[in-house]
């Protein structure tokens, strides 16, 4: 049992870690502790402390996950976790080697995002537009409005999005000032379309206050536990207004959003290392998953562009 209650410690001053010194956001310390805890409860199911674990326990940890099913970027990540762990453990003295040293990442296909045609995204927002733009519509119709024109036109996570703060779109409204992943600040611009989504919003709730509803320093507040729209409730009303729009309401989620908000950019002239910054990725390579995107724009390019292309069409005819 004592052993057991050590290794507890040593996964809290990791997470403590991660979070005061590396500023992961909570759900990745989430994700951690979950990961983590696997690996901890199949030592204990052996008879051995997670602290003390050797390659050949880690290998027949992989051993059982790949029997249950789990996907190769689902055991990536788990190794990953560990391989953070253990390089924590040592550099703490708990550990005098890495047990993950010898262990191989197992091989993973990259998907391409899903994402969304303009054409659907448009239909989606010209129907949210006629619900918001009604001679009285309902302030549950202006607030999704300018939810999805924010998150189309700015590509931001839905939780950076649901938990923006009032004061970022009081300044200068060219651009919101976004708070990501890590602690890390972006500027992010603002397309006028979602300007106007926003001053419509915000007119509403300059009317609410009037009328006695208790100011908010988030940006869309609620009675949740956090105080702001929750990203299930955001997901949960994209979905139903998706369906009422007459869209596939299993293939939408703000995930994908995000996805054609960079795919649509890419797709009319913009360069990945603009798109990376406006995603707020750490490392272009996660913004690389988009490259179909641009094999496909210069394709197009080169064919109907390239003088040879078109000599060999004038050839063929």
């Amino acid at each position: 049992m004592t052993r057991v209650v050590s290794d507890l410690r040593h996964l809290e001053a990791f997470l403590e870690m991660q979070s005061a010194e590396r500023g992961a956001a909570r759900n990745t310390l989430e994700a951690y502790r979950r990961d983590l805890m696997s690996f901890a409860n199949f030592c204990t199911d052996m008879g051995r402390a997670y602290v003390e674990a050797g390659p050949e326990d880690i290998r027949a940890y992989f051993t059982s996950l790949q029997a249950e099913g789990l996907a190769a970027s689902t055991t990536a990540r788990r190794l990953s976790a560990l391989r953070q762990l253990f390089l924590f453990l040592f550099a703490e003295g708990v550990r005098t080697d890495n047990p993950t040293s010898l262990i191989d990442a197992p091989r993973t296909v990259r998907a391409l995002p899903k994402t969304l045609s303009e054409a659907q995204v448009t239909k989606l927002l010209d129907y949210t537009a006629q619900q918001a733009g009604t001679t009285k519509p309902k302030s549950g119709a202006v607030r999704f409005h300018c939810l999805l024109e924010l998150i189309y036109a700015t590509g931001l996570r839905v939780s950076e999005l649901v938990s923006l703060r009032l004061g970022v779109v009081q300044g200068d409204d060219r651009f919101l000032t976004v708070r990501g992943k890590g602690g890390r600040e972006r500027l992010v611009p603002l397309g006028q379309s979602a300007r106007q989504a926003l001053d419509a919003y915000l007119e509403m709730r300059l009317a609410q206050n009037k009328a006695g509803i208790k100011p908010s320093p988030w940006l869309f507040p609620s009675s949740s536990k956090q105080g702001h729209l929750t990203r299930q409730r955001f997901a949960q009303e994209l979905k139903v207004n998706a369906a009422a729009a007459g869209l596939d309401s299993a293939k939408i989620s703000p995930h994908v959003l995000r996805h054609a908000f960079a795919s649509h950019l890419l797709a009319h002239g913009a360069d990945l290392r603009s798109v990376q910054q406006m995603l707020g990725h750490a490392d272009i390579s996660t913004t690389q998953i988009y490259t179909h995107v641009l094999e496909e724009r210069l394709k197009a390019l080169v064919h109907d562009h390239h003088p040879l292309a078109k000599a060999k069409t004038v050839r063929g005819g």
